[in-house]
């Protein structure tokens, strides 16, 4: 627009309408060609109810999640943090994200004003301690940032690079302040041994060894200042102590400031190996004092790691929930290792230099099913690494992995689903030593451990010998499914055949009479008091029988032909989809229920897809719609159970994309029902994958038709290979059922 043409004032008020029309248009359009990914995500989603979802400031996959604690009240606790909560206790350096028992919340620092409080005090009595009441309209977080507006004055910023948190606090002038480093406080463990030395007036060394969920957890730290500590007081618990250094089991450290300084940075390294490596990370990683800097390298590391899925749709809160859920499955597993690449091993061992990136919050149990599926499609050389760090365990405790926590073992959940996950990446195609990982595979199971010996022999194991048996029973065979696939592809026929065998120990657990998997007594006689609607029972692992009838990826054909048949089966399933939840008593996490389904549990995430097996591939889209509907919102309560390291949120995502894992060794991936218009996997060396889905809507549920690379596709489940090789899958919807599509 040339203003020289505005010869009138009519003419000139429309000029200048116009520009500014124009201008405001470039400006909005700009706007939204450098909308970043990072602005779509709501940590906050799954931070209420029984979500146990981390909020605070993180790096994808890093070792530090620092973050606000509240008091501990338990289950819905077990991140530090519930959003129906008003008070904060401090910000520690680890969290867990979505786990169902709590631990972590490492090295606690919290900033305060007022006299010397050494003790938290107690939640119901404000000023008792130095925690401090909030109010979510004074706080803020997004991927690598949080902030909030103390009750006691003090503005509290964080964000983190991969080993260090960093700490910045705005103290209201003039006060007396205090900052308090608490080594006693964490989640739901006890401090067996705390160390704090000053090093000079900025510097500041220790560790924290505690036994909790992780039974002999360490982790070494090191602060850095940015304004000299000249009045630093240590404390044994509450009793002051003499001196710049002290050891015992509830050592504090406590920065006293007559006059509060107007702002006040902390770097807090971490590590599994030193104090001295903790330091060494530090300068590293956030060599310079520049806060937003940090801040913008956090959101950049978010954005590139986010744009491996991209998605298109008008809907904004489904844009939201699904940025929100490939945010949330990248927070754990967390690095375990120093930035020169040293980590301690299970042994308690150091192991300097090494060639893998070592990983630990290894949830397997949960995260086999989609979670480490999605790292497989997304993240390839961090799968190798996760990889590499189960057989390092492996080398050093004589098993795989079964949830392993910061360098140790707990033992938590049932089955070793390490070897499944092991398994899926070598058949995928991830970059790790093949021979000696299924040497590892071989040797964890064959180890008389929580009955594997049962199973190497193709017997049941007992019910009076082992808890929750059967699950255990049905799990393993899951695993050994995956490595007879695994065998087969490297050629070893003898162990394929030996494996395929004990991948059919699930049928040992099968009653015809009734058509459930039960136990069985060493006696050989039925476990007494068997009813197929109790979620506490000694057989089943968070879940009841009809739960349990259909954890069998490895081989449904078998199932089908268990239950009597595609038609029998189809029946089934419908029964179970509809037969109303009755279970007086049960098992607090038993949500997010469709009938006898409940979508809060892992064992039954794949169960919607199993229609596709028996040809009524319509009733899974209706089912996984009706689940990406109504078990996620965009809301603190949007996430229906426990997160559980990222496998809710991936169930999601696949979800979502139109397509899940159901057997993930398999190389298969069944379809279900895609939720955006259009959905991109960018893979390596710039291929892409696409799903396009026309006429796609929220009553436009069910697939009509469906083309892959132009040609027509009657399939009802894709390859992996396929998506690999990069293309485009176009799917047709409509409002009713194509009841041809995937019947055969």
């Amino acid at each position: 627009m040339n203003l020289f043409y505005c010869r009138t004032r009519t003419k000139f008020s429309i000029c200048i309408a116009l520009i500014l029309f124009g201008i405001t248009y470039a400006a909005t359009s700009q706007s939204k060609n450098s909308q970043k990914l990072t602005d779509f995500v709501d940590p906050f989603i799954g931070s209420g109810s029984h979500g146990h979802v981390f909020i605070g400031a993180s790096v994808p996959f890093g070792g530090v999640q620092v973050g606000p604690d509240n008091f501990y009240k338990g289950w819905d606790w077990c991140s530090g943090y519930n959003y129906q909560d008003s008070v904060i206790r401090g910000f520690a350096q680890t969290h867990l994200s979505g786990t169902g028992i709590g631990d972590l919340s490492d090295i606690a620092i919290m900033p305060y004003t007022g006299s010397i409080k050494t003790d938290k005090g107690q939640e119901n009595v404000p000023g008792s301690g130095y925690a401090s009441l909030f109010s979510h309209k004074n706080e803020r977080v997004k991927p690598g940032f949080y902030s909030v507006k103390l009750a006691n004055g003090v503005n509290v910023e964080l964000t983190a690079s991969e080993r260090v948190g960093y700490h910045r606090y705005h103290f209201p002038v003039g006060k007396e302040a205090h900052v308090i480093i608490d080594l006693k406080e964490g989640i739901n463990d006890q401090s067996t041994e705390t160390h704090i030395e000053q090093i000079d007036d900025f510097t500041f060394k220790g560790y924290r060894k505690s036994s909790g969920w992780a039974k002999d957890q360490w982790i070494y730290f090191a602060i850095k200042s940015s304004i000299a500590i000249k009045n630093f007081a240590l404390y044994n618990n509450n009793t002051l102590l003499e001196g710049t250094t002290a050891t015992d089991k509830a050592i504090k450290g406590l920065f006293n400031f007559e006059k509060a300084p107007a702002l006040l940075e902390l770097k807090v390294g971490i590590s599994p190996v030193s104090s001295e490596n903790a330091l060494d990370n530090i300068t590293a990683e956030i060599p310079n004092w520049n806060f937003a800097q940090v801040v913008k390298q956090a959101d950049d590391k978010w954005n590139k790691e986010l744009s491996k899925l991209t998605v298109e749709s008008k809907n904004i809160a489904n844009k939201k929930i699904f940025y929100t859920a490939m945010y949330h499955t990248m927070i754990n597993p967390s690095l375990f290792n120093d930035h020169n690449g040293d980590y301690r091993g299970t042994d308690k061992k150091v192991y300097k230099n090494a060639q893998f990136t070592n990983y630990s919050v290894f949830s397997t149990w949960d995260t086999y099913r989609a979670a480490h599926p999605l790292y497989v499609l997304t993240q390839p050389k961090r799968a190798s690494d996760m990889i590499n760090s189960m057989l390092a365990i492996y080398d050093q405790q004589g098993h795989l992995p079964i949830w392993h926590l910061m360098g140790n073992e707990t033992g938590t959940m049932v089955g070793m689903a390490s070897r499944q996950i092991v398994a899926e990446a070598y058949i995928k195609g991830i970059k790790f030593d093949g021979e000696r990982a299924f040497e590892a595979l071989k040797k964890s199971s064959d180890v008389n451990l929580l009955g594997l010996g049962y199973a190497k022999d193709f017997q049941i194991i007992p019910s009076d010998k082992e808890e929750i048996s059967t699950a255990k029973g049905m799990e393993y065979a899951v695993g050994d499914g995956s490595i007879a696939l695994m065998a087969k592809k490297m050629g070893k026929t003898t162990e394929y055949s030996n494996f395929k065998k004990r991948a059919e120990n699930y049928k040992l657990y099968f009653d015809p009479t009734d058509k459930f998997f039960k136990g069985k007594l060493s006696d050989g006689n039925w476990t007494s008091g068997f009813d197929p609607f109790k979620s506490k029972n000694v057989l089943y692992s968070e879940g009841n029988a009809w739960q349990y009838n259909w954890l069998v990826p490895q081989d449904v054909d078998g199932l089908v032909g268990l239950l009597g048949g595609k038609e029998e089966f189809s029946k089934r399933l419908d029964q179970f989809f509809t037969i109303p939840f009755q279970d007086e008593g049960g098992l607090e996490d038993m949500t997010g229920l469709i009938g006898q389904y409940a979508h809060g549990n892992e064992p039954g995430h794949h169960i919607p897809y199993l229609y596709n097996y028996g040809g009524l591939q319509w009733k899974t889209a209706e089912k996984v719609r009706y689940i990406l509907k109504e078990m996620y919102h965009d809301r603190p309560d949007g996430i229906v159970g426990n997160e559980d390291c990222g496998q809710m949120s991936a169930w999601y995502v696949f979800s979502s994309l139109g397509f899940y894992p159901v057997f993930p060794a398999s190389g298969t991936y069944a379809i279900g029902s895609p939720l955006f218009d259009k959905a991109t996997i960018n893979l390596e060396e710039g291929k892409k994958f696409i799903v396009e889905s026309v006429n796609n809507s929220d009553k436009n549920i069910y697939i009509q038709s469906i083309l892959l690379n132009g040609k027509k596709y009657g399939k009802s489940y894709l390859q992996h290979a396929d998506i690999m090789k990069g293309g485009t899958l176009k799917i047709t919807m409509g409002s009713k059922p194509n009841y041809n599509y995937g019947s055969k």
